[in-house]
């Protein structure tokens, strides 16, 4: 676990001098506070013994004799002095301290901002395979609330790991100085309390390691809402939305509770320890002060100051424990959030460039040699199952079939968005294997327009120049025309200057789906994929992409998955898939008299030779 820790608080980078910066304004603090109640005990004893005035110059001694140990300190004091030495002692430990919180909270700012800047990066760079193992509404909690712990557990491990323990040794040494044998009160509650508070951190970190999963569930059931809202309310779903929501968020709720009421025991089992300290120290302590001769030959004796001086001594000490205590709650706590981070960081992708890519595609025409596939290695079936296509640049290609039939996986596999293995065949694009290719080289020749249409905020404009940051306006308006959006964005009042809401909300399906291919084409890529990217546009508008697609890009290779036989009847070839399998490749002519499956998507679609 170590390692994990080293590897996820590395991020902290240009902000570890801050990091170790904090350590030293703490233990400069700890060690004014452990002085403090001594200095104290000196003015009061100075003052009780009236043997020095506000000015004139007096010695302060204080003795510690226990069995044949002496110590003995003498001071030349003023009642003034001692007040100015407490004021700056003071001064200076308010100074450590604030110095202490500012240069904490700039290093665990600055851890959070650069973990959060290295997973986006990280996810940023994962294939499809990587981000299936991750789920989204998974990584959503790992970038806000296990960073949040993580970011509380630094801060507090870099203030208190060093001030707390150092806390209770000096302020132990300086109790023993002060009030000699009363001292080993504390050397009897210490390991008590320190019991306690270690059955309070096991039962209650039991608790807390159950949850995060829970964290995932609950952001996932608000993204499917968010994303789902329209569906939710077309079937006024929300009381059962708002049912299953509450029961995450109760249990989550509920579970907080326990532990947190299980941590708070803390604060009563050191109250109560201070209190037995304090009846202890004043009761035995009273009894050494008033005491004329020594008791059983101890030779002990103790003053006001330095009875006053334990009392403190003994607060700092139990408070440095809770503060152990507390340490160890929140690092605890920020196991799970470290090792989940930790998993998203040495996460590798599983496809990356190769040693020395190729940068230049020749054409777009596309090969599948015998190619066999599955998401997982230990799934028991393939995905697809012995595809042997062979596509020719510019061509038309259309691909049907059922639900699961494996159409969005063949496409994956043409800009390496999944990736075979050694033993799955091959996918050339250009003659040459996919995998030899520079990865941005690649996908800027294919063109993805995939299921999910995602527009992102921002004017449509800017939302086309994603396929072409350089794209001039001419450009942008010729890519809407082959895409037949030109007509409804000049119809608005902006035109392209049109604000999108986030995720195209305030488009129809269809204006959201030729948005996209225009930003396809923008790329002006070799092959362009539209994965039944014109579900939502109608017939007449389908037929008019495709005519301009065919006379205004014919160079393009152009591979449409669609559900529709309208969509795809004029392609120079169709792909039948069936169970991962090819059914059948031919025209529209030839398949509509030899393909069982062709035809009765066609008659269905049709009515033709069946019910009404």
């Amino acid at each position: 676990m170590f390692k994990k820790f080293k590897y996820v608080f590395g991020s902290v980078r240009q902000y570890k001098k801050y990091a170790l910066i904090t350590p030293l304004f703490m233990i400069g603090e700890a060690f004014l506070e452990c002085l403090l109640p001594f200095i104290m005990s000196m003015l009061v004893d100075t003052i009780r013994n009236n043997s020095a005035s506000f000015t004139g110059m007096d010695a302060f001694t204080t003795v510690y004799e226990y069995e044949n140990l002496t110590l003995k300190f003498t001071i030349n004091v003023t009642i003034l002095g001692i007040i100015g030495v407490l004021l700056l002692m003071s001064l200076l430990s308010l100074f450590c301290g604030i110095m202490g919180g500012r240069t904490a909270a700039r290093a665990s700012v600055g851890l959070s901002v650069n973990l959060r800047e290295d997973m986006f990066k990280k996810i940023e760079s994962f294939s499809f395979s990587n981000i299936d193992k991750f789920s989204s509404s998974s990584l959503l909690t790992r970038l806000t609330t296990d960073i949040g712990n993580v970011q509380m557990a630094f801060q507090m491990v870099i203030r208190m790991v060093f001030r707390a323990p150092l806390m209770m040794i000096f302020s132990a040494i300086m109790a023993f100085i002060s009030g000699g044998m009363l001292a080993w009160i504390f050397v009897v509650l210490i390991p008590l309390i320190a019991f306690g508070f270690f059955l309070i951190i096991k039962n209650a970190m039991r608790i807390f390691r159950k949850l995060f999963k829970k964290y995932d569930a609950l952001n996932e059931s608000v993204e499917e809402n968010v994303e789902g809202i329209r569906v939710v309310k077309s079937f006024v779903r929300e009381d059962y939305e708002k049912q299953k929501f509450n029961r995450t968020s109760d249990y989550l709720a509920g579970n907080f509770i326990t532990a947190e009421k299980i941590v708070a025991l803390n604060n009563p089992i050191l109250n109560t320890a201070i209190h037995l300290a304090n009846i202890a120290i004043m009761g035995i302590g009273c009894y050494f002060i008033f005491k004329t001769e020594t008791v059983d030959g101890w030779g002990y004796t103790l003053s006001i100051g330095q009875m006053s001086s334990l009392l403190s001594y003994g607060i700092q000490i139990l408070m440095s424990l809770m503060f152990v205590s507390m340490i160890m709650v929140m690092l605890v706590l920020s196991l799970e959030s470290v090792n989940r981070i930790y998993e998203v960081l040495i996460e590798e992708p599983s496809i990356k460039n190769p040693e020395n890519p190729i940068f230049e595609i020749k054409d777009g025409s596309i090969d599948f040699n015998h190619v066999n596939f599955k998401y997982k290695a230990e799934a028991e079936k393939n995905t697809l199952s012995d595809i042997d296509i062979h596509i020719k640049s510019g061509q038309f290609i259309g691909i049907l079939g059922s639900t699961g039939s494996g159409k969005s996986t063949l496409v994956s596999l043409i800009s390496r968005l999944y990736d075979l293995d050694d033993n799955g065949g091959e996918v050339l694009v250009g003659g040459v294997d996919v995998r030899k290719y520079d990865l941005v080289s690649l996908r800027d020749a294919v063109s993805v327009v995939l299921q999910k249409n995602v527009l992102f905020s921002g004017t449509i404009s800017q939302n086309l120049r994603w396929g072409n940051k350089d794209a001039t306006d001419e450009e942008v308006i010729w890519a809407a025309k082959i895409a037949q959006a030109d007509s409804f964005v000049t119809s608005f009042e902006n035109g392209y200057d049109k604000y999108i809401e986030q995720g195209g909300a305030n488009v129809s399906g269809g204006q959201k789906q030729r948005l996209c291919i225009a930003r396809a084409l923008l790329k002006k890529p070799k092959i362009l994929i539209l994965d039944d990217s014109t579900s939502a546009v109608d017939t007449k508008t389908d037929r008019l992409i495709r005519k301009a697609l065919k006379e205004d890009v014919p160079h393009i290779t152009k591979i449409v998955i669609a559900q529709r036989i309208s969509s795809i009847e004029d392609a120079d070839q169709i792909i039948i898939l069936n169970d991962g399998k090819i059914d059948a490749i031919g025209n529209h002519e030839s398949l509509l008299k030899n393909n069982h499956i062709y035809q009765e998507i066609y008659y269905t679609q049709n009515r033709v030779g069946g019910d009404k």
